[in-house]
């Protein structure tokens, strides 16, 4: 089930918010039966409070008669305060990378045991990925969430080893493994991925630390490309300034 807030007294906000928690990335179109099963409610509470969350403008119905979260739910959550202005800050120094490069650039932080893809830029010379802006995916098999896994505590780490999900033949799903690899990646100071996510998408990624090269990572900067190899150096030195630039210009 999504994240239940419903309980026997629970209020219509705590059961209208039941229902918006219903969705995530693997339920973003949901009918009215599963909707009400998902957020713990009565078919008929459920069909009440749907109703006004659609006339309200938070959820949509589509055709097919389910239901989706709405484009101004979404905008609303684009407000949710970041470490001052964060996407907006990184806009410039992620446009330069993209300038440079033609690849897509991603700008990420961490939630729970997930990524969240908070820009997302591509062009021409971008290979195919799933990744949009709003987006979640797992921690271990992109090099921005491989960076915030590296870097985050302890109790997340371990969380994250027992759901390591396979995704294409390359994608590191042996604990040990990716313990070795996480250690790495705080040593050296960026990470990479081969195929881990997506076929044919190789990425490279660094920190972002608005206290210093010792202090606590708040995201993460990468770039995805078709083969690391040719351009590795460059792609990190880009990386590095970017991640520098927007360290100094945000206040943790």
């Amino acid at each position: 089930m999504a994240g239940r807030v419903s309980t026997p007294g629970a209020t219509v906000v705590s059961r209208a918010l039941s229902l918006l928690f219903a969705f995530d990335d693997e339920h973003r179109r949901l009918p009215l039966t599963e909707l009400a099963s998902r957020a713990d409610l009565p078919l008929p509470t459920a069909h009440r409070l749907v109703g006004e969350l659609v006339t309200g403008g938070a959820l949509s119905r589509r055709s097919d008669g389910r239901y989706v979260v709405a484009r101004k739910l979404w905008s609303v959550g684009l407000l949710a305060p970041l470490p001052s202005g964060l996407r907006e800050t990184a806009g410039p120094f992620l446009n330069d990378i993209h300038a440079a490069t033609r690849a897509t650039v991603h700008l990420a932080i961490r939630e729970g045991i997930r990524t969240l893809y908070l820009e997302r830029l591509t062009g021409r010379a971008s290979v195919p990925i799933i990744s949009t802006v709003g987006s979640y995916l797992p921690l271990h098999s992109t090099g921005v969430g491989k960076v915030l896994l590296a870097h985050a505590p302890t109790e997340i780490q371990e969380e994250a080893m027992t759901q390591l999900t396979r995704f294409t033949p390359h994608t590191i799903t042996h604990a040990p493994r990716l313990t070795r690899q996480l250690a790495e990646i705080r040593d050296r100071g960026y990470a990479t991925t081969t195929e881990e996510m997506t076929l044919g998408a190789c990425s490279i990624a660094v920190p972002i630390r608005p206290t210093g090269p010792d202090g606590p990572v708040v995201a993460a900067v990468g770039v995805v490309v078709p083969n690391l190899r040719p351009h590795r150096a460059a792609l990190l030195a880009a990386l590095q300034v970017a991640a520098q630039g927007i360290a100094r210009t945000i206040t943790p």
